[in-house]
């Protein structure tokens, strides 16, 4: 039997093919994805990263009984298992269905019932006809026989509309014949979206920005979208399926693209949050198209600055090695600021206005962020700023159960410009510590960390002192 009749029926127990092509109405459903080849400028063609629900609706013309139709142009990272079909009218129902893959014949296999033209090397007519397969060579119908070609140099094809990408094959039985609306839901890959964010610092004393929002929507689906509704999700479903596309700035395409008038309509979305656009929104194959998610605004903030020595992690027993030290982090720059809105993870780009011109500051990672939340973000290591840290004591009385540590962080400037440097401190050794002296009160004070607001005058340096004191049980070093 061929490989290529459609599961259990035969080519002779169906009517003529029939073709459907570009969809007559399409909505997305696209997924957030931080998958770097969907948003980078040098990955090109289709990629499995990204994850989408498409729902498309198809007009086609159907006879009475059973046949076979072919629903062409379908995204290459099509979910083969997350498809459903359907006519909303009861006209037909699916009894099967094969989807076929792109791939070295995917070209060739999205115009089978299409007249073609088989050549051999010296441009000699080899076959003509109708194709009804390509997967072991091509299989030509003309004048009620089929010819198998196995070698051949080109194909003519007689249909001047190239289809491409993936092809659904449908076996069907229809209950009238005429024109009917088909219904196809799926999942695909290929497409993700991320948000953007731009904060452009005011001069001044104090901290002030302008912040504008979008969503970088990305396409390496392997086709273009025409969609009347553009829904975003924000959040992070659990995608379980290996074998399925899963969430994880690209070359220009011609033409100009207008930006959306006005900000999608938020929504709660199951436990997630969507954004809906409603209007057409044109998304051209390997292109990463920007929309607003809010109108552009000024918000205040706040500059620090962080000297951050270990973490919050605890010991299962006390370390009362005298050579043992946290790690030290060297000063970071930092901005917060509160969220206005519902903020989706994405990636802030800060900047200043310097010599008259925008100059980038630094790039961090915002993570989904509710309303009114707290935002912090690291934005790189400041050039002005350094900071020493020395061991002044140790004393260790394994007969009381006790350790005695100090330090001296100097914290050096020389910039024009007086800071105020946050020392972290987190007692690495036992979790059972007190602050047995300090040069200045600590600014906050938890089980696990020490903070420190230390003043540092432009063009001077200021030194921390404090001792801190562990205290266990004979049970604990067991």
């Amino acid at each position: 039997p061929m490989r290529r009749a459609l599961l259990v029926f035969s080519l002779a127990s169906m009517t003529a093919m029939t073709a459907s092509h570009a969809a007559d109405s399409t909505q997305l459903t696209i997924y957030r994805s931080d998958a770097g080849s969907l948003y980078s400028s040098t990955d090109h063609g289709a990629s499995d990263a990204g994850r989408a629900t498409i729902h498309e609706q198809r007009e086609v013309k159907l006879s009475d009984g059973l046949q076979t139709i072919h629903f062409d142009g379908l995204p290459s990272s099509l979910d083969t298992e997350a498809l459903a079909v359907f006519f909303p009218d009861h006209a037909a129902s699916v009894a099967a269905r094969r989807l076929l893959l792109p791939g070295q014949s995917g070209l060739l296999a999205a115009h089978e019932g299409s007249l073609v033209k088989v050549l051999g090397d010296s441009g000699n007519v080899l076959a003509q006809g109708t194709l009804r397969g390509s997967r072991d060579g091509l299989l030509v119908e003309a004048n009620g026989s089929l010819t198998l070609v196995k070698n051949y140099a080109a194909v003519q094809l007689a249909d001047a509309n190239i289809r491409s990408g993936a092809q659904l094959e449908l076996a069907v039985q229809a209950q009238r014949a005429g024109s009917h609306l088909a219904r196809l839901d799926y999942a695909t890959g290929g497409l993700g979206w991320r948000a953007a964010y731009s904060a452009t610092l005011h001069d001044g004393a104090t901290c002030r920005m302008d912040f504008t929002s979008l969503a970088s929507i990305a396409n390496r689906s392997g086709r273009d979208w025409h969609t009347e509704r553009l829904t975003l999700v924000a959040g992070e479903p659990h995608f379980d399926n290996v074998s399925a596309p899963q969430p994880m700035m690209s070359r220009a395409r011609g033409g100009v693209m207008a930006m959306a008038a006005a900000p999608p309509a938020q929504a709660e979305f199951g436990d997630y949050r969507s954004y809906t656009l409603d209007g057409v929104v044109e998304l051209p194959d390997d292109s990463v198209t920007q929309v607003p998610l809010y109108p552009a605004r000024s918000i205040d903030c706040q500059r620090s600055w962080l000297y951050e020595s270990g973490n919050a992690w605890s010991p299962q027993q006390p370390m009362l090695e005298r050579d043992y030290l946290p790690r030290s982090r060297g000063i970071s720059s930092r901005l917060g600021f509160k969220a206005f809105d519902s903020l989706p993870a994405g990636y802030l780009r800060v900047a200043s206005v310097i010599n008259g011109q925008h100059e980038l500051l630094g790039e961090a990672r915002i993570n989904d962020t509710a309303k009114d939340r707290a935002v912090e973000v690291e934005l790189g290591t400041p050039f002005d700023l350094h900071a020493d840290r020395e061991r002044t004591a140790f004393q260790l009385d394994r007969a009381t159960h006790t350790l005695n540590e100090a330090f001296r962080i100097t914290l050096s400037n020389t910039s024009a410009v007086a800071r105020t440097i946050t020392v972290r401190e987190h007692p690495p050794r036992w979790r059972e510590w007190t602050l047995a002296s300090s040069s200045q009160k600590p600014a906050s004070q938890s089980v696990d960390t020490l903070d420190f607001a230390v003043v540092v005058p432009a063009n001077g340096k200021t030194t921390l002192d404090y001792a801190l004191r562990y205290h266990w049980t004979a049970q604990d070093e067991n």
